[in-house]
């Protein structure tokens, strides 16, 4: 009888214990700046988000038009630059995932770290990986995501291919919720690197393309149109007056 009231009492100890364990798996962010309309949605609460305010998994996080938001993870060591129109999930999902991208475009910082503990970002159509890098990721309103590495190596794990996927530092890719991404990755376009056209410093203190978060009118744009090109002029007239 004593073995047995010993064996329930721990058995009632363990259950006591299970949902703190569980809060203190839970992700900690910070918001580290904000520009103009950036809105946290909790399970309870839609609140406007602050530089400073504090955010935990399972939130959500979106930026209205010609805002901006900078949050970081502690724990894994990375932050995200989310810009214009842009809807994220902070972890929640499959295990290991820090962010997750609905729509829109975020730009991923992670400092190295030792060990293998995974450190995940979500789309819709894959999870990528990193260890140390920075990267652009957009998806646009059909769920194609383009992903620019700009430093480290990131690996495109798709449920289309059976081996992970590596894109490399100066290298992009793009997948959706039914394709892979093809079978070698690209070179990243000038107007896409961080130094290249729709990736320069804005007046107002952070690094992204422009006010509106992204280059075009539309998350998905690509680089503003070209300026038309310079309509002849008619010739002068000639000596004795006009026609």
């Amino acid at each position: 009888m004593k073995t047995l009231l010993a064996a329930l009492a721990m058995l009632s100890a363990t259950a006591a214990t299970t949902p703190t364990s569980t809060a203190a798996a839970s992700i900690g962010y910070r918001f580290d700046d904000v520009k103009r309309t950036v809105v946290l949605k909790t399970a309870t609460q839609e609140t406007q988000a602050a530089k400073g305010s504090q955010a935990q998994s399972g939130d959500r996080v979106h930026t209205g038009m010609f805002s901006y938001a900078l949050i970081a993870s502690e724990p894994h060591r990375a932050k995200f630059e989310i810009f214009s129109v842009t809807d994220v999930q902070l972890a929640g999902g499959a295990p290991g995932v820090i962010l997750s991208l609905e729509r829109g475009r975020v730009h991923a910082m992670f400092d190295k770290i030792l060990g293998s503990e995974p450190r995940l970002v979500q789309t819709p159509g894959a999870l990528l990986a990193v260890r140390g890098t920075q990267y652009n990721i957009e998806v646009d309103k059909a769920g194609k995501t383009i992903l620019d590495v700009f430093e480290g190596t990131v690996e495109i794990r798709s449920p289309f291919r059976p081996e992970p996927f590596l894109v490399h530092a100066g290298e992009s890719s793009s997948f959706t919720q039914h394709a892979p991404p093809p079978e070698h990755p690209m070179q990243t376009p000038d107007n896409r690197r961080p130094d290249g056209q729709g990736h320069r410093d804005n007046p107002d203190g952070h690094t992204g393309p422009d006010d509106h978060g992204h280059p075009g009118n539309d998350p998905g744009a690509r680089g503003a149109q070209p300026p038309p090109p310079p309509q002849p002029r008619p010739p002068a007239p000639g000596p004795g007056g006009h026609h």
